[in-house]
C-alpha cells in the first residue's frame, strides 16, 4: 500500500492543467469558491489530481484507525488517494463501508482502478455525480468520519446532508477549509454541535458533540 500511495502522489505532483494555468488567479479563486460556477473550475482542473497532502493522508489514516471508524463518507474522490488512506484504516479496523463521490467521469474510472489495485474495492462505493444528489439518500445509519475535499463552496451543504447521520464523537476533516468561510462559521459557532479547531496549515478538524 505504501508503494502504491507513493507512486500516486508522484503522479499527482507531475500533473498539469493548461486550461487552468491560462486562467487569471482571481478568476480561479472566484470560480472555486462560487456556489453556482464551481463545476467550471473543476472541469478545467480535470487533469489535476488535487489530492490531500502526504501529511493529511497520514492524518486521515491515523484518525480513522484510532477512532475505530467503520463507516466513512468522503466528498471529493478525485483519483482516490485520500480514499486509499481511509479504506486502509477501515480494513485494519476490521472492515466496514466507505462512500465516496466524484462528478468527473474520468476521475471516477481512475479512482476505481487505484482502489482495486490496493485491494480495497470491496470496502468502497464510488458514487458518480454531484454530491448534492449522490449523498442525498442511501447513507449509513451512523457515520464515524466525514472527509470534505471537493468543491469548497459546497462544504456547508454537504455537511447538512450528512449531519443527521453523524454519531456523537464522529470526526469531520475539511481540507482547505479556509476557502469556505461559511463552513468555518458553521462548525466554529457556539452551540453548533461541533468542537472544531484548525489543524496544521490547511485542515479544519471537527468533532460532532451533539
Amino acid at each position: 500500500m505504501a508503494s502504491l500511495i507513493g507512486r500516486l502522489f508522484d503522479e499527482a505532483d507531475a500533473a498539469t492543467s493548461p486550461a487552468l494555468a491560462e486562467m487569471p488567479g482571481d478568476e480561479r479563486l472566484r470560480l472555486m469558491t462560487s456556489k453556482t460556477e464551481y463545476r467550471e473550475f473543476y472541469e478545467r482542473a480535470k487533469d489535476l489530481w488535487l489530492p490531500v497532502s502526504r501529511e493529511t493522508g497520514r492524518l486521515l489514516y491515523l484518525l480513522a484507525r484510532s477512532s475505530s471508524a467503520r463507516t466513512v463518507v468522503e466528498f471529493g474522490t478525485s483519483f482516490g488517494i485520500s480514499t486509499l488512506h481511509l479504506a486502509a484504516a477501515v480494513r485494519d479496523n476490521g472492515g466496514g463501508r466507505i462512500i465516496t463521490t466524484e462528478f468527473e467521469p474520468a476521475k471516477v474510472v481512475r479512482a476505481r482502478q487505484h482502489i482495486a489495485e490496493g485491494g480495497l474495492l470491496d470496502l468502497v462505493e464510488v458514487r458518480a455525480g454531484d454530491a448534492l444528489q449522490t449523498l442525498a439518500s442511501d447513507l449509513p445509519e451512523s457515520i464515524d468520519l466525514l472527509l470534505l475535499d471537493g468543491a469548497k463552496s459546497l462544504y456547508p451543504e454537504v455537511l447538512a446532508l450528512v449531519e443527521g447521520r453523524l454519531r456523537p464523537g464522529a470526526l469531520i476533516v475539511a481540507d482547505n477549509a479556509d476557502y469556505s468561510p461559511d463552513y468555518l462559521a458553521r462548525v466554529r459557532a457556539p452551540g453548533s454541535g461541533y468542537l472544531s479547531v484548525p489543524f496544521a496549515d490547511d485542515v479544519e478538524l471537527s468533532m460532532r458533540i451533539g
